[in-house]
């Protein structure tokens, strides 16, 4: 079986967010225990599945496997994996993915566009537990509804980057309150915002660039600033950029990938 690893929301490779990707032929699904072992084996935030649909309304099913779970929503693999198909030529212009969380649609161009369901958030009270897990008082949290992740605002850009997080502390915290991860963002300098991502639940402790989270840093943002087309930075160590617009119930995320290995899974 074919693998490659793809470096997603990058302009360059060894930057943005790397995710493996499968191209299975039509049919039945794998065992997931199999699935969720080459996640395993790949040690990568998301390991990508995808077979041609039988449905009527999409054209691939696609699934997600963290190294620990399989995940309702991911972008950066979604990106990775039509960035794939794209290279290979069994898709061009839009490409409708069957999905956990509905059909999941990415427009192929000069870079890719995917479109996904908008994640609000609620401001809520702060969790017990979160401040002494993160060592930084927030400005604010939100629930992101259905994404259940946390969104914790910081005061500032420096804080956000400068963040280092108790990451055991982070883990009880989502666990005890079923939440995803954690997502820390600021007003930034050079963006319209600064974000970071943790979800060690989810056998993550940082995603380098996590597409899902954007889905509510643009409810949040857009409702801040006034504007439904916004630019944010994940301030991780290899760091990445997203384009994102609110419309509606509706957002999209663009960006560019790199393919960075090509093999075959000897299995």
């Amino acid at each position: 079986m074919r693998i490659r690893v793809v470096d997603a929301f990058a302009e360059r490779a060894f930057s943005g967010n790397p995710a493996a990707v499968c191209v299975l032929a039509a049919g039945e699904w794998p065992e997931a225990d199999w699935m969720q072992s080459v996640a395993a084996e790949m040690n990568l935030s998301e390991t990508a599945f995808v077979r041609p649909s039988g449905q009527a309304d999409a054209d691939w099913d696609l699934r997600w496997f963290t190294p620990a779970i399989e995940v309702d929503m991911c972008g950066h693999a979604t990106l990775a994996t039509a960035h794939v198909l794209a290279g290979d030529r069994l898709v061009s212009g839009k490409v409708r993915f069957s999905t956990r969380s509905g059909i999941l649609t990415a427009a192929l161009g000069a870079g890719i566009t995917l479109d996904f369901p908008i994640s609000r958030t609620t401001e809520i009270d702060v969790p017990e537990g979160l401040v002494e897990a993160l060592g930084a008082k927030p400005e604010s949290v939100h629930s992101t509804g259905a994404l259940t992740d946390v969104l914790v605002v910081l005061p500032d850009e420096a804080a956000v980057r400068e963040l280092t997080p108790d990451i055991g502390g982070l883990e009880v915290v989502n666990l005890r309150d079923h939440n995803r991860g954690t997502i820390v963002t600021a007003p930034a300098h050079d963006f319209d915002f600064v974000s970071r991502f943790f979800a060690p639940a989810a056998g993550i402790a940082e995603d380098p660039v996590c597409g899902s989270a954007h889905t509510a840093l643009a409810s949040y943002w857009a409702g801040r600033l006034g504007r439904n087309e916004l630019v944010g930075y994940q301030a991780s160590a290899r760091g990445g950029v997203l384009h994102v617009t609110a419309a509606g119930d509706r957002v999209s995320l663009s960006g560019n990938a790199v393919t960075t290995l090509d093999g075959e899974l000897l299995l």
